[in-house]
């Protein structure tokens, strides 16, 4: 049972809440529909400890995407303020660790993420151990991305790493988040992670969340988004990392204008599970959703997708389109795809569709007959499937370290620099 941390009065009743949520739901379990495919029974049996400062200078510095901007750093979920770099913010901007600025973060907080949303996020309210609160004043920009980097190092018993992320944006404010997940290859820890966005009228957020962990840490995350009229949110979801990894993604649109473009990949290798599920209610007419998912799944690998877009009653003239398509490129990798929509109005346009299948022997045929060895073929084939997803990507760090990460990955392993 989560232990309620002291803090000020509002946010221990808010904790003492979530307590009795998950005392109540418990961890998510395979009868549930949305975690039917995702067994999380191994994270009950493990014995996860609190997380203590340590020194990872070196370790952040070998994983950092090195993105000029403002830069936060968290060593196994806390934050590392020597290590950070806020450096000028511009007038109507606060970018604040929460750990010691909870109060300011009153309005947000548990607002927008609601603790019956999952055992996990219950967990998460009710015992976060630290975050960030990036708040936009109204006709704020940040020209900068922020840059979260969240670094798990290996230690001797496996750590609980709980940060929570909060992004209030105010009229027509304007700025680029990026969370950044990795860290040493022998971490074993658990990373439980809430993201809350809060867009007023006309506002601009783009998001990237990129997942690297080791192949021995678990991460289940949620990201939840309301947004409001002429307001645009754009998801940038790469997973690369984790021995199970779970992302949930639900927007809210709730008033005329407002748009979401949800981007997503998943490469799995060996005996990883990752799993997206992604939800948008389009709550008011004239709304627009886009959401495109590519997997590539190798080895013993499973992957899981479940997109959903629910288009409410007297939500008129709205667009959803949804798209997942997966590559498997063994005969022993799995993918368990579902595209949803549910309509309760007339006047719509909505779309919806899911592939699977294996590399095109025909484009790999007119490759090798141009003197490419077929595992160059099939590595360059894979890597376009990729960058369909990829070359949306508009900071050119974050573009070219996925795509260097997603090759080197791949079965046929290459280095993009020599081709060049």
């Amino acid at each position: 049972m989560p232990q309620v941390s002291e803090g000020p009065g509002w946010l221990t009743d808010l904790r003492q809440g979530a307590v009795e949520q998950f005392a109540t739901s418990g961890l998510p379990h395979a009868r549930l529909e949305n975690w039917k495919y995702t067994d999380v029974k191994a994270l009950a049996k493990r014995d996860f400890r609190l997380p203590k400062k340590v020194d990872a200078a070196e370790l952040v510095a070998e994983k950092s995407l090195g993105v000029q901007g403002l830069r936060l750093v968290f060593v196994d979920g806390l934050f590392s303020p020597e290590q950070s770099d806020l450096g000028e913010l511009p007038k109507g901007v606060n970018v604040l660790p929460l750990a010691d600025n909870a109060n300011a973060a009153k309005t947000v907080l548990g607002q927008v993420a609601a603790a019956n949303f999952s055992g996990f996020t219950a967990l998460n309210l009710a015992s976060w151990q630290d975050g960030v609160l990036i708040d936009l004043a109204n006709n704020a920009v940040l020209e900068q991305p922020v840059y979260l980097q969240f670094v798990s190092t290996a230690q001797d018993n496996a750590v609980l790493i709980q940060p929570r992320i909060l992004i209030k944006a105010g009229v027509h404010a304007q700025a680029t988040v990026i969370e950044h997940y990795s860290g040493a290859e022998e971490a074993a820890s658990f990373s439980n992670v809430v993201t809350e966005v809060d867009l007023a009228d006309g506002a601009r957020i783009t998001h990237y969340k990129l997942q690297q962990e080791s192949t021995k840490q678990y991460h289940v995350a949620s990201l939840h988004v309301q947004q409001q009229r002429d307001s645009r949110f754009t998801s940038h979801n790469i997973c690369l990392g984790g021995k199970l990894a779970r992302q949930d993604i639900q927007v809210e649109l709730n008033a005329e204008g407002a748009e979401v473009y949800l981007d997503g990949l998943y490469l799995g290798n060996g005996r990883q599970h990752l799993d997206n599920h992604t939800l948008v209610n389009h709550n008011a007419p004239h709304t627009n959703s886009n959401e495109d998912y590519k997997g590539i799944l190798n080895d013993r690998s499973r992957g899981v997708f479940n997109g959903s877009a629910v288009v409410h009653r007297n939500a008129q003239k709205i667009e959803a389109h949804q798209s997942n398509a997966n590559l498997l490129l063994s005969d022993k990798a799995e993918i368990d795809t579902k595209p949803e929509l549910e309509i309760y109005a007339d006047d719509v346009k909505c779309s919806h569709g899911s592939t699977t299948g294996q590399l095109d022997e025909s484009a790999l045929f007119a490759l090798r007959s141009r003197g490419i060895d077929e595992a160059m073929a099939r590595g360059l084939l894979t890597l376009a499937f990729a960058n369909e997803v990829i070359d949306r990507i508009e900071i050119p760090e974050v573009h070219d370290q996925i795509e260097e990460a997603v090759a080197g990955r791949l079965p046929e392993k290459f280095n993009l620099k020599g081709l060049v």
